[in-house]
């Protein structure tokens, strides 16, 4: 079987995310940060998997650099001169705007640039959400539950079209988000 995706740009992507995320923990729990993003690259893989055509370079180096820019500090330019433009304008996409004060807005603004970018960095962001919504962190309000819900709603209804395999595991997420175990 033909991988359609590069192992060593894998790696490098990989490393990267690991060295600037090393310090960060998974929001609500003591695990690394790590565990989120290899989480985002496996759901990634698994659509590569079933869905023929896609760059996959491009999908499995952005869902493993989501968060550099937005959770770990790195700049558009830094990206750029490491994983070239393509890649960098995805994970710019994928991160959100820290000018815009209103978190609403912000995903609004987001889920915007996603939609400029190839399908490949949809389908990352819905990756990112369908790895996002596991059980909340306890600390979290019944009112932060639902928003977080809502806004996970509204990726789906932005996003759904990208492809039918991630569309269908984000709106099962969606369905048993919040609810008892």
């Amino acid at each position: 079987m033909q991988l359609c995706w590069d192992q060593d740009k894998y790696i490098t992507a990989y490393l990267y995310a690991a060295k600037v995320l090393n310090s960060k923990k998974f929001p609500g729990t003591d695990l690394p940060y790590m565990v989120h993003v290899s989480l985002v690259s496996m759901e990634v893989q698994a659509v590569l998997q079933v869905e023929p055509g896609l760059n996959g370079d491009l999908a499995l180096q952005c869902a493993l650099l989501h968060d550099v820019i937005e959770d770990g500090g790195k700049t558009y330019e830094q990206i750029e001169n490491v994983f070239g433009t393509t890649v960098a304008d995805g994970v710019s996409a994928l991160s959100k705007n820290p000018e815009i004060a209103d978190k609403a807005i912000q995903m609004q603004d987001s889920l915007r640039r996603i939609q400029q970018q190839p399908r490949e960095v949809w389908i990352v962001k819905m990756a990112d959400r369908i790895t996002n919504l596991q059980p909340p962190p306890e600390h979290w309000t019944p009112q932060r539950i639902k928003d977080y819900k809502k806004e996970a709603i509204e990726i789906y209804d932005s996003l759904h079209s990208v492809n039918a395999f991630l569309a269908k595991r984000l709106q099962i997420k969606i369905k048993k988000y919040g609810k008892p175990k």
